[in-house]
């Protein structure tokens, strides 16, 4: 069952009432939050047992969501990367200084996608920019494919669960240094 305007209604509030949602993307379920509000990105780090030095994803409909986070002017290559969006293409990319270490973690960068997920796409449009993005899961368990279960993992810790569909992909995106080109995960 795809989501209604008024699930995503929901979702946008919860979003910006400080809550964590759960929704579809491309491989699996994910948890995600206003990555303006540290308080919520702690949460989802506290619910998944996640440690804050791994750093976490930004995800977005369009590359324009991204801008305030990145810092362009240190990418080269910038081509290769808009080549691949939208799609399940993830970068590490440099951050401009004011990015929370909560956000990228121990590093001076930030994993960032421009999905193609149509629920993704349409969260993202209406939250009006970027949301954090990691997968439904508790740390070092696998990712669920349902909004059932995480519903069964994270009960009344998560604002609103939104509906939908993953992709279906097999696996989750691939993760490329957008400094090196090296590919990180496959």
């Amino acid at each position: 069952m795809w989501p209604s305007q008024v699930h995503y209604h929901q979702a946008i509030r919860a979003l910006r009432q400080g809550q964590i949602i759960s929704y579809p993307t491309e491989s699996v379920f994910g948890l995600g939050c206003d990555p303006l509000n540290l308080n919520s990105v702690n949460n989802i780090l506290l619910a998944k047992q996640r440690s804050w030095q791994k750093g976490l994803i930004l995800i977005a409909s369009e590359i324009e969501q991204l801008e305030p986070w990145i810092d362009w002017a240190r990418v080269p290559n910038i081509e290769k990367i808009y080549a691949s969006w939208p799609g399940p293409e993830t970068w590490i990319v440099p951050v401009t200084d004011e990015v929370s270490p909560l956000l990228r973690g121990q590093y001076n960068s930030l994993a960032v996608r421009v999905s193609a997920h149509p629920v993704v796409q349409q969260l993202c449009d209406q939250f009006a920019g970027a949301i954090v993005s990691t997968s439904a899961n508790k740390a070092g368990n696998p990712a669920p494919k349902s909004s059932f279960q995480v519903r069964k993992t994270f009960k009344d810790s998560i604002g609103f669960y939104m509906t939908g569909a993953t992709s279906k992909s097999l696996r989750p995106s691939r993760i490329r240094s957008a400094l090196t080109g090296e590919t990180l995960r496959s």
